[in-house]
């Protein structure tokens, strides 16, 4: 009963400060389900307005989608401060507009916020800014109609992805962000260590460096949840994880961040490479169709190159395979249309990949078998110098997903183990009890969000970006 008594009583007390309105709701749902006649209460940012003889027409903004809802406010009811980039609460019936659009006839209608753009708004009203001058606005990004249409897809993408693992039978499984290992083996970490210099010296053992202090042996920033997905997937079958992961590249590139967003799953029981190829195309086919259904209208918003995938005919269509023999052949066929002279023993560049992806009509490609020393130590071997590895190569931002079989044998593994990495001897022992064929792979999520949306620069596609040199906010 006491229970019961306080709650109502919290509610009360939320309610009479504001907190919530029964007639409160999105701009968004105002605009699908309001009828003249209804009275509701909006809040949200001034996005224009315009003064006229008798009235002000506010256009109003809250985040929830890309549309804005018109107020109506008489010129004797106009407050003090009401000015774009304003925040507002305004309530009244709904009416509509002599174009027959649902507007708000305010009949109260107050400023929270003031935004003197004189004292440094960098955004004034209906005006275009490119991706660079907008960019050095972090905080006030979201504000901006095309970013907010980018977080919006963002989030719907996000939404996507778990959909789709839950109904094909996949557990998420949250991995580690402080690790012992480098997944790949490359070097591009970021070290862990506490900042106190008080904690380090309390906890230090003799013979040990700093470094050390704290876990007892190096840790970093986790590259790749992959390692930890192999633990869960022997035990759970078919796992995934979704989450930040750390690079610590020197590359200011449009496509590389130091930190982004890595969709990773791994599947026990899988004997064949093509197994894997069907999971990563599906989940990109499955999200796209999604977030276009949802939210072809922030997609629109967002896209930078109208031509590029307009269609999305790609999602009717199924992705082509080549081996990297195969288009390391192509390639040499077309040399003379690369800034660069390509060699097959370095790789793919980016104008590499781009090009197949363009010589397979704009479909994204899959390129498999790839020699062993250009992947990691974990790749199974296929026996003739290659390994069952894939990497996804999509229109706009080339390797969009990456993945392979995983090497199950005990004897052959403990032969590829970094030698630098003492502490892989769990991974090894993986393979002794009760091991089972194993394939995995990872995508990048802001690398996806670039294929989407043709957009050009990976910093655009992510609230908070860090890149080296910049780490604001």
């Amino acid at each position: 009963m006491f229970k019961n008594t306080f709650l109502a009583e919290m509610l009360a007390q939320s309610a009479r400060k504001g907190y919530f309105h029964k007639n409160l709701s999105s701009i968004c749902h105002i605009l699908e389900t309001s009828k003249p006649g209804d009275v509701i209460r909006v809040k949200g940012w001034v996005k224009s307005l315009r003064d006229q003889k008798e009235n002000v027409f506010v256009d109003v903004s809250d985040g929830s989608t890309d549309r804005k809802l018109q107020i109506l406010v008489p010129k004797k009811s106009k407050p003090g401060g009401l000015a774009t980039g304003a925040s507002i609460v305004a309530s009244g019936p709904v009416t509509l507009s002599p174009k027959g659009q649902i507007e708000l006839s305010a009949r109260d209608i107050s400023v929270c916020g003031e935004c003197v753009v004189s004292d440094g708004y960098p955004f004034a009203p209906r005006k275009q800014y490119t991706p660079e001058y907008v960019r050095q606005y972090l905080h006030l990004r979201p504000r901006t109609a095309k970013f907010g249409a980018l977080l919006r897809v963002r989030n719907a993408a996000t939404l996507a992805v778990y959909d789709h693992f839950n109904r094909e039978g996949f557990i998420n499984v949250h991995t580690p962000i402080l690790t012992s290992n480098d997944c790949e083996g490359a070097g591009e970490v970021f070290k862990v260590l506490p900042e106190s210099r008080s904690v380090l010296r309390a906890m230090l053992k003799e013979g040990q460096s700093d470094d050390e202090v704290y876990f007892d042996r190096k840790s970093f920033l986790t590259v790749s949840g992959q390692l930890h997905l192999e633990a869960a997937a022997h035990g759970l079958s078919r796992v995934y994880t979704f989450g930040p992961t750390f690079r610590a590249e020197n590359s200011r590139s449009r496509l590389h961040l130091s930190e982004f967003y890595m969709l990773e799953a791994e599947v026990a029981f899988v004997d064949e490479l093509r197994a894997v190829m069907e999971c990563v195309e599906k989940l990109v086919k499955s999200v796209t169709q999604a977030v276009l259904d949802k939210s072809m209208e922030d997609v629109e918003r967002c896209r930078e190159k109208k031509e590029s995938s307009a269609s999305f005919s790609w999602l009717d269509k199924t992705f082509p395979v080549m081996t990297y023999r195969e288009a390391v052949g192509i390639l040499n066929d077309h040399r003379d249309k690369f800034r660069e002279d390509f060699s097959s023993s370095k790789g793919l560049g980016k104008e590499h990949e781009l090009f197949l992806v363009q010589h397979c009509g704009g479909v994204p490609t899959f390129v498999i078998d790839w020699p062993q020393e250009m992947k990691p130590f974990y790749a199974r071997a296929n026996g003739d110098g290659t390994v069952a590895a894939l990497d996804l190569l999509g229109p706009n931002v080339g390797e969009v997903a990456g993945g392979s079989l995983r090497e199950n044998d005990h004897a052959r593994l403990g032969e590829k183990l970094p030698k630098n990495n003492s502490h892989l001897e769990w991974y090894l022992e993986l393979r002794k009890f009760g091991s089972v064929p194993t394939g995995g792979f990872g995508l990048g999520f802001e690398r996806y969000l670039q294929l989407i949306l043709g957009t050009s620069n990976i910093k655009d596609v992510i609230p908070f970006p860090r890149w080296p040199h910049n780490c604001t906010l």
